[in-house]
């Protein structure tokens, strides 16, 4: 079943002989329950796409449908609702706030929305992400990997349509990232997570069951890996 449908999508910033095109026609179709990594140097277009499918621009042309509905009929209220609840986002710099507990941090998408949390979904997260143990630590007091997995289980707290991951494991060591990976697969192996992952380290994408590649805000190519 399509989890993500691109049609058509173009995004142009600026207008006459200054404008750029950033998105130059993307199609794409994402299936539920997959592990899909989006690759391209600096400049290609893939942090467009992602702020896109994020909810937080559109598109200049085209379409982009998650889950059902489409992105750009949603208004700013809207557009932040289902960014909230649809789509997880993992970015590099982890993004928690420092004065609340690990438990706080992860229960803050559902805090927002004055809404209990499934315990049994809960402490299946926080089991697989392996940070049970940490929940009442603060993130000062955590490794960067700990930090990662603790945004990776805010993320999934929704159970989102999608998971957009924006360079993970960019701040991490080898050792953290491969972590993170690991982090990642499992998420989408046992808690059948559909996930988008944008990185400019072809090892990194490599880890993912399907590959495409972004240049100058076109798909160059578009594998699936065994």
């Amino acid at each position: 079943m399509e989890i993500l449908n691109c049609e058509g999508v173009k995004k142009i910033y600026g207008s006459g002989n200054e404008c750029v095109t950033a998105l130059d026609g993307i199609n794409l179709s994402v299936l539920r329950g997959e592990f899909v990594a989006i690759v391209g140097a600096s400049g290609s277009g893939k942090s467009t796409l992602l702020h896109i499918l994020g909810t937080v621009d559109k598109p200049t042309e085209g379409k982009v449908i998650i889950d059902g509905t489409e992105l750009s009929r949603l208004n700013p209220t809207q557009a932040a609702i289902f960014r909230r609840r649809k789509v997880g986002l993992v970015y590099q710099f982890y993004n928690l706030i420092p004065t609340l507990t690990v438990e706080k941090n992860i229960l803050l998408p559902m805090a927002l929305d004055k809404k209990r949390p499934d315990a049994e979904w809960f402490e299946k997260i926080v089991t697989s992400l392996g940070i049970k143990d940490k929940l009442d630590a603060l993130p000062g007091q955590l490794s960067g990997g700990q930090q990662q997995r603790t945004a990776i289980a805010r993320a999934l707290l929704y159970r989102p349509a999608l998971l957009l991951a924006d360079e993970p494991t960019g701040n991490l060591d080898r050792k953290n990232s491969g972590e993170i990976m690991d982090m990642l697969k499992l998420s989408n192996r046992n808690l059948k997570q559909t996930i988008l992952l944008i990185t400019h380290d072809e090892k990194v994408a490599m880890k993912a069951e399907r590959v495409i590649t972004i240049e100058d805000g076109r798909i160059i190519s578009d594998e699936r890996r065994r």
